[in-house]
């Protein structure tokens, strides 16, 4: 990794954009590192949660977008409830997906992430909460690897971080209502 920092690799549009699309204050993070070490993936990615926020505080852009950290993110907001600054991470990893996507970079164009929306979906209509194990095994099906990221199932079994069988809400069918109502409302618009 290059670690020298030029001048014409920062970008004040980036960070303002980031915020506005996250409605996070990025220099309200002040390096603590807890969101990297509550992070289940964290072990996995080129650059750990609190380095993607400090590079983003600098306005590095093309070394963020360009990333698989932001793609590996799971949102499990783990990073955001330990935050002491309230900082919520993983809207911010959201916002430089859909960032990623649009100004087409190449590494966002190799992301099926429109599925995995899908069944990310899919398992919060069905439980009422992310059933990981179930949701990561279709993903995997269905883009045709199965066994991707097999090396991480057992550290995560191990950490208490997967269950092996899905956890559901008391009133799932409240839940089913709200989707439902929701459909509805976006269909009339």
């Amino acid at each position: 990794m290059n670690r020298t920092l030029k001048l014409n690799q920062l970008d004040d549009q980036f960070i303002k954009q980031i915020e506005q699309t996250s409605g996070q204050k990025l220099n309200d993070c002040y390096q603590c590192g807890k969101c990297t070490a509550g992070c289940p993936i964290a072990h996995s990615t080129d650059l750990p949660p609190h380095k993607i926020i400090r590079m983003l505080q600098l306005g590095i852009k093309d070394q963020v977008l360009s990333s698989p950290t932001i793609w590996l993110c799971l949102s499990c907001v783990t990073c955001t409830a330990r935050c002491p600054k309230g900082v919520d991470l993983a809207c911010i990893m959201d916002s430089l997906r859909e960032l990623a996507i649009k100004e087409g970079v190449p590494q966002a164009q190799k992301q099926p992430i429109k599925l995995f929306e899908k069944l990310f979906l899919d398992a919060i209509k069905r439980h009422g909460r992310l059933y990981e194990m179930g949701t990561l095994a279709r993903f995997n099906l269905l883009t045709l690897k199965p066994f991707q990221d097999m090396e991480l199932l057992l550290p995560l079994l191990k950490r208490g971080k997967l269950k092996l069988t899905p956890e559901s809400i008391k009133d799932v069918e409240k839940l089913a209502q709200i989707f439902a109502s929701s459909a509805s409302d976006s269909e009339v618009h």
